[in-house]
């Protein structure tokens, strides 16, 4: 069998894209994490899914693969994919598309300007949704202290419909960021393991980011992650509503007015290549 997709990116987050609206499509995770091989496969940090919708009010449904075969819930960047994706395959013609996510639906739309526009829904603000095990916090806050190699360092739990947890630095240059999110992914609080992002907030409108990615290591650009940052930073009363986040691949725009609010982000997809492998 063979499977057309096509190789996309978002800010340097890279993705395998398969329509499978337009052919019958069905992965083992030990196909994924052998195409994710950067050696000896096509190579990228997911694998993303797009099928016909399982529910009426969706345009589509989209699932996403880490490159070690695992799924997961959410992912920013790729949704940006999707939205290209989508638009130049002509497999819709709606100005915005909903699409159907293991979190529930989003929203989409392609800008004037060639930008995508995501409405990523609310954060969750319920750190034992992540879910994370332990003794309820006596503050009722989303700061939790974890012990790391560097000692104690305190993060901020959010979950944007995949689990966050995000540390204020003072340079995201001089973090251990590999040695850190591993050791915070591996601790038993987090029994699906976490995303860890590493904030270093430049002016109360920017923020430099990178984040260590659970069953990908670390990425050039996590969309979720600048959204975590940015609820993060809000709640803390350092960061105003509208925030540039700078990751190592470029800028994300990230919007969100407050507590009860859903989460926006813009930024660019982009299309590399397209070709087929075969099962």
């Amino acid at each position: 069998m063979r499977i057309q997709f096509t190789k996309m990116h978002g800010l340097g987050n890279d993705f395998l894209v398969i329509d499978a609206v337009s052919q019958h499509v069905s992965l083992r995770p030990s196909q994924v994490k052998k195409l994710a091989n950067r050696h000896t496969g096509v190579g990228f940090d997911q694998l993303l899914l797009i099928e016909p919708p399982s529910r009426p009010d969706a345009d589509f449904d989209y699932r996403i693969f880490n490159s070690n075969g695992g799924e997961v819930e959410h992912c920013g960047n790729g949704a940006r994919c999707l939205a290209k994706f989508v638009t130049d395959r002509e497999l819709t013609a709606k100005p915005t598309i909903t699409a159907n996510t293991a979190r529930g639906l989003i929203d989409l739309a392609i800008t004037k300007s060639g930008l995508v526009s995501v409405n990523m829904g609310k954060p969750i603000l319920d750190i034992e949704a992540l879910p994370y095990e332990a003794p309820p916090q006596p503050d009722n806050t989303q700061t939790v202290s974890l012990n790391t190699p560097q000692g104690p360092f305190e993060f901020g739990l959010i979950s944007i419909g995949n689990p966050h947890a995000v540390t204020s630095v003072d340079s995201v240059d001089t973090s251990d960021v590999e040695i850190i999110g591993s050791t915070i992914q591996q601790l038993r609080q987090f029994p699906d393991s976490v995303n860890v992002g590493f904030m270093e907030i430049i002016s109360e409108i920017e923020i430099r980011l990178r984040v260590f990615e659970r069953g990908v290591g670390e990425t050039l650009a996590c969309g979720t992650g600048a959204c975590a940052a940015v609820t993060y930073g809000r709640l803390l009363g350092r960061l105003d509503r509208n925030v540039t986040v700078a990751t190592r691949g470029g800028n994300l725009q990230i919007e969100w007015d407050g507590v009860g609010c859903d989460l926006k982000m813009i930024g660019p997809a982009e299309s590399v290549f397209d070709g087929e492998f075969r099962l």
